[in-house]
């Protein structure tokens, strides 16, 4: 599978896992909403993911080179 796909899905799912929790637990979940919000500008800006450094250690998907 490659690596965008991965990120997208992982972001996705914690964005939705955090506004549940945000929903039933606590609002204080919605910080970590806010927080991969920031991370996705971040990377879209500076070309640098951390989740797919995380990924590519865990050996779960190669980083694309280009």
């Amino acid at each position: 599978m490659k690596m965008h796909y991965l990120v997208r899905g992982i972001a996705g799912l914690f964005i939705l896992l955090s506004l549940a929790l945000g929903t039933w637990v606590s609002p204080y979940w919605y910080l970590f909403t806010a927080f991969v919000g920031l991370n996705l500008l971040q990377s879209s800006i500076t070309k640098w993911c951390l989740m797919e450094n995380i990924l590519a250690r865990l050996g779960v998907a190669q980083k694309q080179t280009s």
